[in-house]
């Protein structure tokens, strides 16, 4: 979570830049790359015909959403914000995996996940002048991303991690060329601060995706996604020291809802285990 907060705050200073779509594909290209050296080094095989199974489809399709309204949010909404909406997606998993894959998911886990979602609620603010429409930006890839990790978790076994790897960051690029040809975007030659910003956002991102894959496959979702609210804290404290923003009380109120109710969540899937 740590990394997934550096490579966000690393595309968001690329965007100022270079088109989002550009990014997309400079992003997901290397990525793959990266991921497809490493599965060679390591003898995974890369191409399956489990590429076509249905849980892979869905993976990419999913993963093609997240990843594009993601950065579209990150370019036209503050990070602190992006980071806080993004915390929905443990509340979206373990709903998603006591409903398709029968985990058991007590009334008082459900509660949680109500107080999470007002807490999601509290931090958009629907109806009032605080609300913004650019926004929803980053709600739609929050869905996407949990969409995402639901079908990693349905992804056959004889795919590596690193393979998936593969799969995800080339989903990126024919995200970013669709987002491209519908706007009209040229493409640019990154400026020096913008490439090291997307060299960078690379690098980490790599290993965050590797550790969160890992951490899907191997561990119980409704154990695993909770800790993926600790992304806000990185989230808000690189805002706040490096980008200079700075998050007003109903956002902070709704960030503790959500946080709470992932905590407890963790508690209450620890305590039935």
């Amino acid at each position: 979570m740590a990394g997934f907060a550096v490579e966000d705050l690393f595309l968001k200073i690329a965007a100022r830049t270079v088109p989002v779509g550009e990014v997309l594909i400079v992003f997901g290209a290397v990525g793959m790359v990266a991921f497809a050296v490493l599965a060679r080094r390591r003898g995974d095989r890369v191409l399956s015909p489990a590429i076509l199974s249905r849980p892979i489809l869905l993976r990419a399709v999913f993963e093609m959403a997240g990843r594009l309204f993601h950065t579209l949010a990150l370019a036209v909404v503050p990070l602190a914000l992006v980071s806080a909406l993004l915390q929905a997606t443990p509340l979206v998993v373990v709903a998603g995996a006591a409903l398709l894959f029968g985990e058991r998911v007590g009334w008082r886990r459900w509660a949680a996940i109500a107080v999470g979602f007002a807490g999601v609620l509290i931090v958009l603010r629907p109806g009032t002048e605080a609300f913004s429409a650019v926004a929803l930006l980053a709600v739609a890839g929050m869905l996407g991303f949990a969409g995402r990790d639901l079908a990693t978790r349905a992804a056959p076994p004889t795919l590596s991690s690193l393979a998936l790897g593969v799969y995800g960051f080339a989903a990126m690029v024919p995200a970013g060329a669709a987002v491209m040809a519908a706007t009209g975007t040229a493409p640019v030659v990154p400026g020096a601060g913008a490439a090291a910003a997307l060299a960078g956002a690379t690098a980490v991102g790599v290993g965050a995706y590797y550790a969160l894959t890992r951490a899907m496959r191997t561990g119980e979702v409704s154990v695993v996604t909770p800790f993926r609210y600790t992304r806000l804290l990185f989230g808000v404290a690189l805002a706040a020291a490096l980008l200079g923003e700075r998050i007003d009380a109903a956002t902070i109120l709704g960030s503790l809802l959500i946080v709470g109710s992932g905590l407890y969540t963790l508690w209450r899937a620890r305590r039935a285990a």
